[in-house]
């Protein structure tokens, strides 16, 4: 799974938010059609960051790829999702992660018991777009991604 900003869409920037927990679906290229595909199914919102807007990225085949992108439904539904970046795999049937974010600290205490007896691909801090991310994978294969908006 990309390292991607579950706050970089603007949300919870203002406002202190509950916690959520919700799908990341990891996408190989065609992130920004499935969002508008799921936009048309669900209605909503769409918001997103590509990965040149953070100037991250694998090379320049990633700069229009999408680093984040969330929907928000009337229906209270979040969908979060981003595209794969060069030289990171993508494997149809993993590609999908529960994100948990918010601003309160039991998110560290989330994090640090579901990272027992898994294993941490991010550690959980500081990142560019100001909030703590981590990412792992508990004792079960589940991928979690963990934001604590900054």
């Amino acid at each position: 799974m990309g390292a991607v900003p579950p706050g970089a869409a603007g949300w919870g920037k203002d406002q202190p938010m509950a916690s959520r927990l919700n799908p990341y679906i990891q996408f190989d290229g065609d992130a920004r059609a499935a969002m508008e595909f799921y936009q048309g199914v669900f209605g909503g919102e769409v918001s997103s960051n590509t990965f040149k807007e953070f100037g991250t990225g694998h090379g320049p085949d990633d700069d229009d790829k999408l680093m984040h992108a969330q929907l928000e439904t009337p229906s209270g539904f979040t969908l979060m999702a981003a595209d794969t970046p060069q030289g990171m795999p993508y494997n149809p049937g993993e590609n999908i992660a529960i994100s948990l974010s918010g601003d309160g600290s039991e998110l560290r205490d989330y994090y640090q018991k579901l990272s027992d007896g898994g294993k941490v691909t991010v550690p959980l801090e500081k990142q560019m777009w100001g909030d703590e991310f981590g990412m792992l994978t508990d004792k079960f294969g589940i991928n979690w991604m963990v934001n604590i908006a900054g």
